[in-house]
């Protein structure tokens, strides 16, 4: 029932109602799936089989599974964004504070210098 390239629906957790293809069949109970979910370990009791088996190798890549899902007519998005080519590190720019303002001056000079409070005792 459960055979590498069985077209299934996932039916547990944060890729429930999404389609996959089962790509390794781990043990009894446990396959790896990709497709529109994330490639991962799944539970067969999470999964609903539908009648669609796909040719496709043992451990196929999740870029072999996007282009045969999408000749059956099934959507696949990556979700993770592709990386950028790297550039080089550009020097953070600091920002230098000037106070031009008189009235602001005075206000800065007179806290700096002006004398704490003593408390005297009679």
């Amino acid at each position: 029932m459960y055979e590498i390239g069985r077209l299934c629906v996932k039916l547990a957790g944060r890729d429930a109602r999404k389609k996959c293809v089962i790509i390794d069949v781990l043990d009894n109970n446990y396959v790896m799936i990709d497709g529109q979910t994330r490639r991962r370990k799944c539970n067969i009791n999470h999964l609903e089989p539908l009648d669609k088996v796909i040719k496709i190798k043992k451990n196929a890549t999740h870029s072999e599974v996007k282009t045969i899902l999408k000749k059956e007519g099934i959507a696949v998005v990556d979700t993770k964004p592709k990386k950028a080519k790297e550039s080089p590190k550009k020097a953070k720019k600091t920002k230098e504070i000037k106070v031009e303002d008189t009235k602001e001056k005075k206000k800065i000079e007179k806290k700096a210098t002006k004398p704490k409070k003593t408390v005297s005792k009679k």
